[in-house]
């Protein structure tokens, strides 16, 4: 199994995951143009995709679905209550690619979890799984429960969301107050502080590399989030580079992370 982030942040998300016989992209928050684009820089042609899976409804991860799809005749897999949210956003998309889950399906021999996560919409986090082999794409939640945590546990690779540093928000832009209450609040996005102590959780069950994710660009910034995140980790004895990695996605394509 191998994977890469090709876009990661407010301006758009998508992650690429494939297996033997199974290529497949989780989001695509960009323009088909774009989307291509990344695609081609990897190597892989849009039409050998299996199809695409939505997390939720919101644009930075829907926004290139419905050209995408329908110019390429790819299925799109959610859950029916995201599709109901997204039903007026991607009319392209045929009835025949409009595919549902609810709970645990399978990609040809790839296997997948999806875990609910508490947001202002709908929304998922998912676990790619063959064999011993697990991969796990969790963004977009306003706090940390133990059923995700349960959920992507075993993961050799976990995106994690480690989405603003809470003195920056509150501090360092000009949203209004209710604006950085929902983005710090229970449905909101996940701070650096719990994103460390998830991290501290995925470092006991087994993770080796994570790959912090969906910064904002006003409230955050790569250098910060890996700075904060390893100090953290490090009060309780996990030392980055040593008993687990960690990366940052951006905006730009990511590095292959690859399971043997």
């Amino acid at each position: 199994m191998r994977v890469i982030n090709l876009s990661s942040g407010s301006d758009g998300n998508i992650t690429y995951i494939e297996t033997d016989n199974t290529k497949l992209l989780l989001d695509d928050g960009l323009s088909c143009q774009e989307t291509v684009k990344r695609l081609e820089l990897i190597g892989i042609k849009p039409n050998e995709l299996d199809g695409i899976i939505i997390s939720h409804e919101h644009s930075d991860h829907i926004k290139g679905v419905d050209i995408f799809s329908s110019k390429y005749n790819l299925p799109v897999y959610a859950h029916e209550m995201v599709w109901q949210g997204m039903d007026d956003k991607l009319k392209k998309v045929s009835t025949l690619n409009r595919k549902l889950f609810d709970g645990e399906f399978e990609l040809k021999k790839l296997t997948i979890y999806p875990v609910e996560v508490p947001h202002d919409v709908k929304c998922f986090g998912f676990s790619f799984s063959q064999g011993n082999k697990k991969i796990s794409v969790v963004t977009d939640l306003g706090h940390i429960t133990d059923k995700i945590i349960n959920s992507i546990s075993g993961s050799q690779i976990v995106y994690l969301e480690a989405n603003y540093d809470r003195q920056m928000l509150y501090n360092g832009t000009k949203y209004p107050l209710s604006l950085k209450r929902r983005i710090d609040g229970p449905n909101g996005h996940l701070s650096n502080n719990v994103s460390a102590k998830a991290v501290e959780r995925l470092a006991a069950s087994g993770a080796r590399q994570i790959i912090l994710s969906h910064l904002s660009k006003e409230n955050n910034s790569p250098e910060l989030a890996y700075n904060f995140v390893s100090s953290e980790i490090e009060k309780d004895g996990i030392i980055e580079g040593q008993d687990i990695r960690i990366d940052v996605a951006t905006t730009s394509v990511g590095a292959f992370f690859r399971l043997k």
